[in-house]
């Protein structure tokens, strides 16, 4: 049960948005122009980079939704579990490797990141564009996680709703619904 009253059809980080509208409009301005705005990472990489923070942080809810939206955008899930299983045996190129090991020290610590790491995201490509979106997508999904967890919000087990969910983030994006949620009551 959350700590705060939230609607009760919006779990998850919806629910916590539409709570606190006004510091909201920024967060979902700032992950719908990383996510979703002109780079040289794909969406399918930059959400990529989204779920496996979500993973390792163990964030039940963010790392159902942004691995669902990753599959939509890849066209299949086998990426996504290999490189939560393994970054280095995962079927991504050496650049998304390396970048994701930058996410994954990130999720730890900003200072676990090491010269070693961006140098060979370097060599495999990656330009300083990327290394810095790749940490500043690791960091706000650090946010995310905690303040999903840390107010315990309404996690569903139904796949179908993460499904549903990584349907309206590819499609729609990280801003607010023009209409809001209020069709999403049942």
């Amino acid at each position: 049960m959350p700590y705060i009253s939230v609607e009760a059809h919006l779990p998850g980080i919806t629910g916590l948005l539409e709570y606190r509208k006004d510091s909201a409009e920024p967060i979902r301005n700032l992950t719908q122009f990383l996510l979703r705005g002109p780079n040289t990472l794909t969406e399918g990489e930059r959400e990529l980079i989204a779920s496996i923070v979500s993973h390792n942080n163990e964030c039940r809810f963010c790392s159902s939704a942004h691995t669902a939206a990753t599959d939509l955008l890849l066209g299949e899930s086998h990426t996504a579990a290999c490189v939560k299983a393994d970054i280095e045996t995962a079927p991504v190129s050496e650049k998304m490797k390396a970048l994701l090991t930058i996410a994954k020290q990130i999720q730890k610590s900003g200072k676990a990141v090491t010269t070693e790491t961006v140098e060979r995201a370097k060599r495999a490509g990656a330009t300083d564009v990327e290394i810095h979106d790749t940490v500043l997508i690791a960091a706000l999904f650090c946010l995310y996680n905690r303040y999903v967890d840390g107010l315990a919000t309404v996690t569903p087990t139904d796949p179908d709703f993460y499904k549903n969910l990584a349907d309206r983030i590819v499609h729609h994006g990280y801003t607010r619904l023009p209409q809001g949620y209020e069709h999403l009551k049942k």
